[in-house]
């Protein structure tokens, strides 16, 4: 039977019997099975229209030019009909692609290495920092994920707490949360002071006779709760790791190619002289095709090629897969993505700011850019998450064909990471809705102080 035509209890008693129940779906106590997609909007069997806000493979974080632009689907099968092999044929594509990617970083990032997902990126760089610096430990930071291959579970707090625990070489620094950490709004100078935190780690890793290899970093934290780091945290962080020996690695693969707006890369958001050593970078940069890079410099590269070790990746590089990388590109470019982004984000960041005013069950808005985070609050003493009351949002959203989710430590940060075609109509009909939603809740759930509060 086509896929298309089996009904929606079916798929869904297949799946569950095919499936490992590890591999989740969203809202899984009532999934929605999607057909098709088009820019913002997500389709399903019935034909009826999602706006999505949360979308993980097409610049959403993943479909940075909206699902199923018909330039990076006609470039994609242009080159199919041509060639598509691995890339130990000269081909003009792959040489093309970084060229222009480099055309995007700074000048000392001039090194590409073209992968399929952004796990095989962060495993590479973990590969290069360690052969370069001839160190073995790893500074993360709390609530990281870095990817779901055994050496990133290894360096992601969010995943090994729930597995085999820490290892030995990996080290936990304090996530820069102004609104939760150590260090909060009211500091005179948070950047220095979790800088401080992760000098504090340095010096106890020295101290047990270990060497760092690498700071592995996403360049704004996503799943520990959509943070914005405070500017000047990583220039003084590079400063302590590579004073320890080691190399500052950027994860991009959630944030980059212009989602923050105001920059193209999150991490230039730290200061325009910061530069790391590593930029990991997949999920949007081919817009729902599997693609991902790694950018270093010429020293970080030279000392992996002494090996004598050959880096492969049967796919990595392919003329297919740069083609839809050059034209995602192109795309970003011709229609001003990381402009609008900078600008719808600014609407939406004001809107619910608005919302926050008005409910106090929102403590913090955050966010630059199409990456913003709101964080929903039981009291507003102690910030505890409110953690039901943000799967209800969800849940209330979705029966009105908007999709959200949640994210951080307490799952209570609703995420808004939409494809970058996201409009300004969009931002205010989510708003509204979530407003109605909250409005009615404090009328009728009333389930935490914040909800039995009036403004």
């Amino acid at each position: 039977m086509a896929a298309d035509r089996r009904g929606k209890a079916e798929t869904l008693a297949l799946r569950r019997r095919l499936i490992s129940n590890s591999c989740r779906l969203f809202f899984p106590e009532d999934p929605i099975k999607i057909v098709r997609g088009q820019g913002q909007y997500l389709y399903d069997e019935q034909g009826a229209e999602y706006l999505d806000c949360i979308n993980n493979v097409a610049h959403g974080v993943s479909l940075p030019v909206g699902h199923c632009h018909p330039l990076v689907v006609q470039a994609a099968h242009r080159q199919n009909q041509v060639l598509n092999t691995n890339s130990r044929f000269l081909h003009d594509n792959i040489v093309d692609y970084a060229q222009r990617l480099a055309e995007t970083l700074p000048e000392k990032l001039c090194v590409f290495y073209f992968l399929n997902s952004g796990s095989e990126a962060n495993d590479l760089a973990l590969r290069l920092a360690r052969q370069y610096t001839g160190h073995w430990d790893v500074v993360v930071l709390d609530h990281a994920y870095h990817g779901h291959l055994s050496s990133l579970i290894d360096i992601s707090p969010y995943k090994f707490r729930d597995l085999d625990g820490q290892k030995e070489w990996v080290h936990v620094a304090p996530l820069p949360d102004t609104y939760r950490g150590l260090y909060r709004e009211d500091h005179p100078n948070p950047a220095g002071a979790y800088a401080s935190e992760v000098k504090r780690v340095v010096n106890s890793v020295q101290e047990k006779g270990r060497k760092i290899a690498a700071f592995f970093v996403e360049s704004l934290p996503s799943v520990a709760g959509q943070i914005i780091l405070p500017a000047g945290y990583f220039p003084e962080v590079a400063e302590h790791i590579h004073g320890a020996g080691g190399l500052f690695i950027a994860d991009e693969i959630q944030v980059g190619f212009g989602r923050a707006g105001k920059h193209f890369w999150a991490f230039q958001l730290q200061g325009e002289d910061f530069v790391p050593d590593i930029v990991t970078m997949g999920k949007s940069i081919g817009n729902g095709h599997p693609v991902a890079c790694v950018a270093t410099t010429q020293a970080v590269a030279r000392a992996f090629e002494a090996t004598g070790v050959e880096y492969f990746n049967t796919f990595g590089g392919s003329p297919v897969s740069c083609a839809v990388g050059l034209a995602v590109l192109d795309v970003l470019e011709t229609e001003q993505l990381q402009a609008h982004a900078a600008s719808v984000g600014s609407v939406l960041m004001g809107l619910l700011g608005q919302q926050k005013a008005k409910h106090p069950i929102i403590g913090d808005v955050r966010g630059i850019g199409l990456f913003i985070g709101v964080d929903l609050i039981k009291d507003t003493a102690t910030r505890t998450p409110a953690t039901e009351e943000a799967n209800y949002v969800v849940s209330r959203l979705k029966e009105n064909y908007i999709l959200l989710s949640t994210d951080g430590p307490g799952r209570n940060v609703l995420k808004f990471k939409p494809p970058m075609c996201f409009s300004v109509d969009n931002a205010r009909h989510v708003v509204a809705k979530m407003d109605t939603i909250l409005t009615d809740m404090e009328e009728k759930v009333r389930s935490c102080e914040t909800l039995r509060l009036r403004p």
